[in-house]
């Protein structure tokens, strides 16, 4: 099945591209964002419809992303009143590329398989610069047949595709993937700060980490932003916090011992109680810094 007819519910700081880069690739693009004027807005500069309410965009098209912000949004534009549950659209395949609970994306999955509405729980990373150049990776779960053909439109939007298994794993796998580079940054803080305070200059350290084992996209990306106190939006602490958190419930479920990631979640919790919800997660520097009574700068 050729999948002409696209759909895409949420134009945040990484929907709006996404749902740019679909337009761009020639598709008929319908969308809906909380933010009603935002979606007239996408629509008249690109092209694309908008459609007045969830369920209308799922009427119109024969795949559909949702890129939101939480498991309640997820579950209010999916299963909610006006939602894609009550179009009824069977065949239609729902991708939710947002970050969600596992337990929840299978809730939703089996709601929505009632009604013969195909979902995939497909999380996505490479934050902003990922979603304008259309590089993302993709983690993947549910009917691996569905995937395959929806592969070809996932194309339009990143590179690179994992597919996990069984409905929720894709949820799983990214916040996994999460909890890992929000404790390799918060180690990269510490490290950079006891450093630069003994006197080591913070970009001659950053190159030391860069030419060592501790190489990593978080410590070249992520640090240097620190070191240069661009906290400009990619990934925001509020939404980093939001995975820590998730990520913190299922391993409470799963019975897994998280004591690093418990301590950093508190970390990022004092990062937004000093008005850093919405800078980049990057930001978390800060807490450890007031903490040091010291500031690292390049």
């Amino acid at each position: 099945m050729a999948f002409e007819n696209i759909g895409y519910i949420g134009l945040g700081i990484m929907g709006y591209p996404m749902a740019l880069n679909l337009v761009k690739a020639g598709k008929n693009v319908t969308v809906w964002t909380k933010d009603t004027d935002k979606a007239k807005r996408f629509a008249k500069e690109t092209g694309a419809r908008a459609a007045e309410t969830p369920r209308a965009v799922a009427e119109a098209v024969d795949l559909l992303f949702v890129c939101v912000g939480d498991t309640w949004m997820a579950e209010e534009v999916l299963l909610g009143k006006d939602g894609v549950l009550d179009s009824g659209k069977r065949g239609l395949v729902v991708a939710d590329i947002s970050s969600i609970s596992p337990d929840t994306s299978r809730e939703i999955g089996a709601r929505l398989q009632q009604k013969e509405i195909h979902y995939l729980d497909a999380p996505c990373t490479g934050s902003k610069v990922g979603a304008e150049k259309g590089t993302l990776t993709f983690m993947v779960g549910g009917n691996a047949e569905v995937f395959e053909r929806t592969k070809p439109i996932f194309g339009l939007i990143g590179k690179q595709f994992h597919y996990c298994g069984e409905l929720g794993l894709g949820m799983q796998a990214k916040l996994a993937l999460n909890l890992i580079q929000a404790d390799m940054l918060q180690a990269f803080n510490e490290g950079i700060i006891l450093a630069a305070k003994g006197g080591v200059n913070p970009q001659t350290m950053l190159n030391i980490l860069n030419d060592s084992g501790a190489k990593s996209g978080v410590v070249t990306g992520k640090g240097a932003k620190a070191i240069q106190r661009d906290f400009t939006t990619q990934f925001s602490t509020k939404w980093m916090l939001k995975d820590l958190t998730l990520a913190l419930e299922s391993a409470k479920k799963l019975s897994v011992a998280m004591p690093m990631t418990a301590v950093n979640q508190q970390m990022f919790h004092a990062t937004m109680a000093a008005g850093d919800a919405d800078s980049d997660f990057a930001s978390i520097i800060k807490a450890t810094e007031a903490l040091s009574n010291f500031e690292v700068k390049g």
